[in-house]
């Protein structure tokens, strides 16, 4: 599938287009397009621009995730993960970073900073019923199925 992305500010051309790091990889890293550190204090919120945006085909979506190594390593989170970018949105991406560690996190220029996942999804209607059919589960919720196998 090809997907159609333009850079939005001049000075970022240096930078990747989002990218997987192996064959396997799920999600494509996307890249910090800021000119000057950016510094996320601890119980900090920042956006952080990627000077990109795209155009994706109806049924399409474009999942914001964490990486793995951010979260683990620094306590760094893609806040609202997975984020969604809609097939109609054409503005930059940007990428909503918290920092739930002790110690303030650098984001540099051409850092890291999420993955991208392009998914399909469905779209539905509702159908009103009284009553809904049984299952296995019923009305069990949290902790329902238990922790042993």
């Amino acid at each position: 599938m090809n997907i159609k992305i333009t850079r939005l500010y001049e000075g970022f051309e240096d930078l990747p287009l989002p990218k997987y790091a192996t064959n396997g990889s799920a999600g494509m890293d996307i890249y910090a397009a800021v000119n000057e550190p950016v510094v996320i204090a601890p119980g900090s919120v920042v956006l952080v621009p990627t000077s990109l945006a795209i155009s994706l085909e109806h049924g399409f979506e474009c999942q914001v995730r964490s990486r793995s190594g951010l979260a683990i390593k620094n306590a760094v989170f893609a806040l609202n993960s997975p984020g969604t970018i809609d097939s109609d949105y054409r503005g930059e991406i940007k990428i909503i970073l918290a920092n739930f560690g002790k110690e303030p996190f650098i984001i540099q220029r051409g850092d890291r900073i999420a993955q991208l996942i392009v998914a399909k999804y469905e779209k539905i209607d509702w159908e009103f019923v009284n009553e809904l059919p049984e299952s296995e589960r019923g009305e069990g919720g949290f902790g329902s199925t238990g922790v042993k196998h």
